[in-house]
């Protein structure tokens, strides 16, 4: 009787069919992974919009601050959710392989995450320390 090699790819068709329904699955399982990144993406962008929309509608709040604070806080919640959603989304792709699909460069999924978070910083910045446009109050 002769020994098999282990390296050699079986000959059973159902075999192959199996592992190409395997193959199909991880490539789903990337697309929905993308998906899900784009939704937290836009969840970001629209805990950003609140808090300019806060700011902006109850601008003449008093105290002064408050609205200020709440915006901040919604500014805060949209870099949670970009960063949160950029780990998460590139632990999951490191353990994926694609196969007929584009998987999605993990830089350009940082990228985008850590550019949220930035715009995110930098309203905080403008709602904190411009008073009317200027920055310095007169």
């Amino acid at each position: 009787m002769a020994e098999t090699d282990d390296t050699t790819q079986p000959s059973d068709p159902s075999t192959k069919m199996a592992e190409d329904r395997t193959d199909w699955a991880e490539d789903r399982t990337i697309m929905a992974l993308e998906r899900t990144f784009a939704g937290w993406m836009r969840t970001s962008f629209a805990a950003i919009a609140i808090g300019i929309g806060f700011r902006a509608l109850f601008g003449e709040f008093d105290p002064p601050w408050l609205a200020k604070a709440i915006a901040t806080g919604f500014l805060l919640l949209s870099i949670l959710f970009a960063l949160g959603a950029e780990r998460r989304a590139c632990r999951a792709f490191d353990r994926l392989t694609s196969h007929a699909v584009d998987a999605p460069k993990l830089p350009n999924i940082k990228l985008i995450a850590y550019s949220i978070s930035i715009g995110a910083v930098l309203l905080i910045v403008a709602f904190w320390v411009l008073s009317d446009g200027t920055l310095a109050p007169d």
